[in-house]
């Protein structure tokens, strides 16, 4: 499975920006030690300069480890930075055109919110797909994909397709069942309570790991005679 993380400063922290950097940097280092596949750098109210600061840190933290850094829609940033990747929101640039000006072996994933929008991703490797239940991230009007759509999303795409939206340990077994191939998310790589809400996450990467494990081997189990 794929586990990604996404970044949110002002959720993971409270206090000055100076707090906020040093505890998602914090938070880093955990996600690379448990083997977190994947950071994306979700920080879209830093200007260009600060927020290519960040992600270069994030890179060098991260490098020689199986963690990959990917900027949110920022194309500019992560190519400056040396960024593996870049995710693009729903309504941005074609995948093409990304795929134009980019090395091999450069992550690209789009964020989609039905099969409509995963059969045209265009060039991808990846997609997240949402918002699957609500979250403490979007306001509660905010429309839901539900398991079911997440189901179609999943056998439309061509690519694995990552859940996000209010997804924990104890919901990925449904999430894997309906047909994604690892969980994206925000809250769920976080403490409880107040300050910085960094936190070890080995047990937390073992524990979707462990869900998706079970719900394959179900998956895969043959009916009985």
């Amino acid at each position: 499975m794929i586990l990604h993380l996404v970044t949110d400063r002002r959720r993971l922290a409270a206090g000055g920006e100076e707090e906020s950097i040093a505890c998602l940097l914090e938070q880093a280092r955990f996600a690379v030690a448990a083997g977190i596949d994947v950071i994306q750098l979700r920080e879209p109210d830093l200007e260009g300069r600060a927020l290519s600061e960040l992600a270069s840190r994030l890179v060098q933290l991260t490098r020689g480890s199986r963690t990959r850094v990917v900027v949110n829609d920022r194309l500019d940033v992560a190519l400056a930075s040396r960024a593996d990747g870049v995710h693009l929101r729903g309504t941005s640039f074609d995948a093409l055109h990304v795929r134009a000006c980019v090395r091999p072996g450069f992550l690209v994933g789009r964020s989609v919110h039905s099969a409509p929008d995963a059969e045209a991703a265009g060039p991808v490797d990846y997609l997240i797909a949402g918002t699957v239940w609500p979250t403490g991230s979007k306001p509660a009007e905010h429309p839901l994909l539900g398991l079911a759509g997440l189901a179609r999303v999943a056998s439309a795409a061509t690519v694995p397709v990552l859940a996000i939206g209010g997804i924990q340990p104890d919901r990925a077994g449904e999430v894997a069942r309906a047909g994604a191939a690892g969980v994206a998310a925000i809250g769920a790589w976080m403490a409880d309570g107040t300050g910085c809400r960094a936190l070890p996450l080995n047990d937390r990467a073992d524990r979707f790991r462990s869900a998706f494990d079970t719900a394959n081997m179900e998956r895969e189990r043959p009916p009985l005679q």
